[in-house]
């Protein structure tokens, strides 16, 4: 899929805030949403059925409309007007916008665009983004082009392309998710490694089931997975490409058991968890030279390491007070710092925000499991969710979403993936064929 083309002109907007979507204006002015830590309502935007420019783009040009609509509105940062309530009727990609009628159903947002398969068999997908209330586009129009194979790619693009002028912020629309897909009973559970899309769509099995799978996570180019295995009848980290599906096993010691992998932001490290001898510690492995370094060394267990954005620090979880809390090292090993400040509960699986301000973490308190964030000092800490069983916290890459795992309680109880933003406002479940745990997202694709 390549993108064109007409001149681009981003409207400067504003980021502002740390915390939480989401502020969308109510009155007249110029459009844009403040991530802020106010809370209103969303913003209302029309997307009238992108315009077929010829009989082949019809069923397509419906589809990525709804692809771009269902995007939008499950940021919880947009609420859709309906097409029944729309006055104007768009008819050409070119034809001039009647802002009165749009303003009159209190559009603050209107998005048009055209589909067109071409004779050589290309789909074309053109948009424009326009600010009501201003009688004016907003930015200049821009054109995908890619297989008919690739119309959900595109239409995640444009959605894409809407949030990022709107709020001024990355979106996470053309992204994809690796998780363990997971069938049969509690006790005799048979589990998957597979990615799909972010909205749960193209689903596609990267192993069998004959082995257990743990904890994959995507290279940050999003070209490799890396997970736990249990294929040679221990836990071990392997190594898999996701276009080939070829995998391996990381060098380890003989008699140790390795898990809990992370890559490096540079994706040419990785570091993990290893267990020998009874003890649990964290190791680095160069994958270009297969150098093994240790990175810490107490009798503790320490395990659940994830790399800062810049690569200069690894936040972990340790046992070494008596209690799962939460620390950070040097990347290169050293003195580690307790940053979780809590008195009570436990802590684990942290993870490192994309942006580098945020930790989130998996806390456990009171028989109750939760979600939460913390600033990188462990000051600032908030609870995002509740429930009987919530873990395993992963980022989108614009660093203001989170999905997890949610597990409901009992025999029966079954495993799922969620999603909430940073304020814990807009929790969902994200669409999977059947259970699903162990969310890793990946970067934006290329």
């Amino acid at each position: 899929m390549t993108r064109l083309l007409i001149p681009l002109t981003l409207l400067a907007l504003l980021i502002a805030g740390f915390f939480a979507p989401a502020m969308a204006q109510t009155s007249p002015g110029p459009l844009r949403i403040e991530i802020t830590e106010g809370v209103i309502e969303p913003l209302p935007f029309a997307v009238p059925v992108f315009i077929a420019e010829n009989a082949a783009a019809s069923d397509v040009a419906q589809d990525i409309t709804r692809v771009i609509s269902a995007d939008l509105r499950g940021t919880g940062l947009f609420r859709e007007i309906p097409a029944s309530a729309h006055i104007s009727t768009i008819t050409s990609f070119d034809s001039p916008v009647q802002y009165a009628d749009w303003k009159a159903i209190n559009a603050q947002a209107l998005i048009t665009g055209s589909v067109e398969q071409t004779a050589n068999g290309e789909l074309v997908v053109r948009f424009r983004l326009f600010d009501v209330f201003s009688d004016q586009p907003l930015g200049e129009g821009l054109q995908f082009v890619g297989t008919p194979e690739s119309w959900r790619r595109m239409a995640h693009n444009v959605a894409d392309q809407v949030y990022e002028r709107i709020t001024g912020e990355g979106g996470y629309f053309d992204t994809r998710v690796a998780f363990i897909s997971e069938d049969g009973p509690k006790n005799a559970r048979l589990k998957r490694l597979a990615i799909m899309d972010y909205d749960g769509a193209n689903v596609q099995y990267l192993t069998d089931s004959r082995n257990i799978v743990l904890a994959p996570r995507f290279s940050p180019n999003g070209d490799r997975v890396i997970y736990t295995s249990y294929e040679s009848g221990f836990p071990r980290v392997y190594l898999m490409d996701v276009a080939t599906v070829q995998n391996r096993p990381l060098d380890a010691l003989p008699d140790t058991m390795s898990f809990a992998p992370r890559f490096s932001p540079d994706g040419n490290r990785v570091v993990y968890s290893e267990e020998a001898g009874g003890n649990t510690d964290i190791y680095l492995l160069d994958l270009n030279s297969g150098q093994r370094t240790r990175l810490t060394e107490a009798p503790s267990i320490e395990t659940g390491p994830s790399f800062s954005p810049d690569g200069s620090q690894i936040v972990f979880e340790s046992d070494r007070s008596g209690r799962q809390q939460i620390y950070v090292m040097p990347s290169s090993g050293g003195e580690a710092r307790r940053i979780s400040q809590g008195e009570v509960g436990r802590y684990g699986t942290p993870v490192w925000s994309p942006r580098g301000d945020l930790i989130a973490f998996t806390f456990q308190n009171a028989g109750r499991f939760h979600i939460g964030v913390m600033r990188t000092d462990g000051s600032e800490e908030r609870l995002l969710t509740a429930s009987f069983l919530d873990e395993g916290p992963t980022w989108a890459p614009n660093g203001r979403v989170i999905m997890f795992t949610r597990e409901t309680a009992g025999a029966d109880g079954a495993p799922a993936l969620y999603s909430v933003d940073i304020s814990g406002r807009n929790l969902q479940r994200v669409a999977t064929p059947g259970m699903a745990s162990d969310p890793s997202w990946s970067p934006l694709l290329p």
